[in-house]
């Protein structure tokens, strides 16, 4: 019987130990927070579980958790059939597909607080380029300062120009390792172009897929300092999402307490979705 090289996990093991700290070690910090109570000085009095009843009741945290939903499903709906469309109409060959991948990777690139402010400083009624051509040429009344349904569709644009790259150069990493032959079968047999997207491209990139559904998923549900810094959560509520409500319960509130405890129902929620994605996405991959 061949003998397993098990050497190799020497070089992983401190990676492994480095994220485990870093990540359990805040976890314990939340953990306790969440089930106590305090008023400084390091004095701590016993809650149990009141915190997480208190928020599982509240209707503050079922409206954001409403948006945040609302706000991921339509994330999803836009980016990801954007993102194929995208990638089909990308060229395989020739000068343009470095071109074309650095033009899709920019938007990436750039910080999480910059694209909010690029956006914030873009959209304002009067000096904003979009603000400005809407209300002054257009003649179409905008402002995502005192409009919900304005305030919405820019934070929707401005992830779905932010992050549906990632969609792309991940569909496009599936398609181009699709050999020729397929096509060339497919050209032999007459078939029509919907026909070598279903039964070639696309079951060719149900893994490059699932991995951008989940990723888009946790990061869009745990979205915060682009719609923070473009909208600050308003006007009023309306665009103040699970992720930035937290921050104001933790930080603006300072009610430790609370806040640690929906962190942990919001990591408990964001872990099940993923679950749910992958296991519908790859049910049908062991047959």
């Amino acid at each position: 019987m061949r003998k397993v090289n098990q050497k190799g996990w020497f070089f992983v093991l401190p990676v492994l130990i480095l994220v485990a700290f870093n990540a359990l070690v805040p976890m314990m910090t939340v953990v306790n927070y969440s089930v106590q109570e305090t008023f400084g000085d390091n004095v701590f009095f016993w809650q149990g579980l009141d915190w997480f009843q208190q928020i599982l009741r509240s209707d503050r945290f079922h409206a954001a958790l409403g948006r945040q939903f609302l706000f991921t499903g339509m994330i999803l709906a836009i980016e990801v059939p954007l993102g194929v469309i995208i990638a089909l109409s990308m060229p395989r060959k020739g000068f343009w597909v470095p071109v074309c991948l650095v033009t899709m990777a920019l938007p990436m690139l750039i910080p999480w607080n910059v694209v909010g402010a690029m956006w914030n400083i873009f959209t304002l009624p009067d000096i904003g380029l979009l603000g400005y051509l809407m209300n002054h040429t257009l003649g179409i009344n905008y402002n995502m300062t005192q409009d919900p349904v304005a305030a919405w569709i820019t934070v929707i644009l401005m992830d779905v120009w932010h992050w549906t790259s990632l969609v792309v150069l991940l569909c496009y990493a599936g398609l181009v390792s699709i050999p020729d032959a397929y096509y060339q079968a497919a050209k032999i047999d007459g078939a029509s172009n919907w026909s070598v997207f279903r039964y070639i491209q696309l079951p060719k990139m149900k893994q490059v897929l699932t991995i951008a559904v989940l990723l888009r998923f946790m990061d869009s549900f745990n979205i915060y300092t682009e719609p923070f810094v473009l909208t600050g959560g308003g006007p009023g509520n309306s665009t103040t999402l699970l992720s930035i409500d937290l921050v104001k319960i933790a930080l603006g509130q300072f009610d430790l307490g609370p806040a640690a405890a929906m962190s942990l129902i919001y990591f408990a929620i964001t872990l099940f979705v993923s679950w749910l994605f992958y296991t519908l996405m790859t049910r049908n991959d062991a047959k």
